[in-house]
């Protein structure tokens, strides 16, 4: 079997490891590094489950080859807070309740960032269209909109 050893860098964070070159981003992060906080749900790119953010912007992982993923800079859930200290985004979906039964949350949160990092101020139909790629069983969205439009008022009253 034939293996790689490719350099990742993950939440600021340099790795090596090697791999199968055929290994997807997202079971390189879960299976070798044990950051599973991104979901594996579709495997197809089509929920947003497994969004991370490469180079600043999101991305289905269960779709980027780990191999691709070289030289990039990877975030995921995990390297959001600053330790005990969650992000604004994670603080505003524990309070206004865009948290449901969790398992869209990680992709919703980093779809989140990427949106209020090129857009500090979204409208609410700019908030629905940045996460109309991530699927929830859960709810109807309006939590997870009400949380995002939150966090950016937050983020905004700190800049």
């Amino acid at each position: 079997m034939r293996r790689e050893e490719i350099a990742l860098k993950v939440n600021g964070i340099n790795y090596r490891v090697s791999i199968e070159p055929w290994r997807t981003l997202l079971e390189v992060l879960r299976e070798t590094l044990g950051l599973t906080g991104t979901k594996k749900s579709c495997n197809e790119g089509e929920c947003g489950a497994c969004t991370v953010m490469m180079d600043g912007k999101a991305v289905a992982s269960c779709l980027v080859l780990a191999v691709d993923a070289q030289e990039k800079e990877i975030l995921t859930i995990e390297g959001l807070a600053e330790g005990e200290k969650l992000h604004p985004i994670q603080e505003a979906f524990l309070k206004h309740g865009g948290i449901q039964c969790g398992f869209c949350t990680p992709g919703m949160v980093m779809s989140a960032k990427a949106l209020l990092d090129e857009n500090p101020q979204p409208t609410t139909a700019e908030i629905r269209k940045a996460i109309s790629g991530n699927l929830c069983r859960c709810t109807g969205y309006q939590h997870i909109v009400d949380s995002i439009m939150a966090a950016s008022g937050m983020m905004n009253s700190k800049a």
